[in-house]
């Protein structure tokens, strides 16, 4: 009797790279994204963790402390009027700003 086929392994590439953590810890130095991103941000600037009373609402209401900036290639992006976002373990929006990098929607800890 044959063997039945083994499951096909799936390698997926990951659509976002976390920068700052919600600690405020940078987790992907500029050096490390890829050069044609073309990223002009000051990360002694970006390197901020939430405050102890974001945190502890980020942890009560998500159970979670998702990261403050992310990077995410153009070809998974999506736009609207509002501007270019993405969604982010289908829970946290992020928005593009001017430095080329997402940021966590404000509506999340504020």
């Amino acid at each position: 009797m044959p063997s039945a086929p083994s499951a096909p392994t799936v390698t997926s590439t990951p659509t976002a790279k976390i920068v700052i953590d919600g600690y405020g810890r940078i987790l992907t130095p500029q050096g490390k994204l890829p050069a044609n991103a073309g990223i002009k941000a000051d990360y002694s600037k970006l390197a901020r963790s939430f405050t102890p009373n974001q945190l502890t609402n980020l942890k009560y209401r998500y159970n979670t402390v998702p990261p403050r900036v992310l990077y995410v290639p153009d070809i998974y992006t999506l736009k609207s009027l509002r501007g270019i976002y993405c969604v982010y373990k289908k829970k946290f929006w992020y928005w593009k700003k001017e430095d080329g990098l997402f940021y966590l929607d404000e509506t999340y800890y504020k």
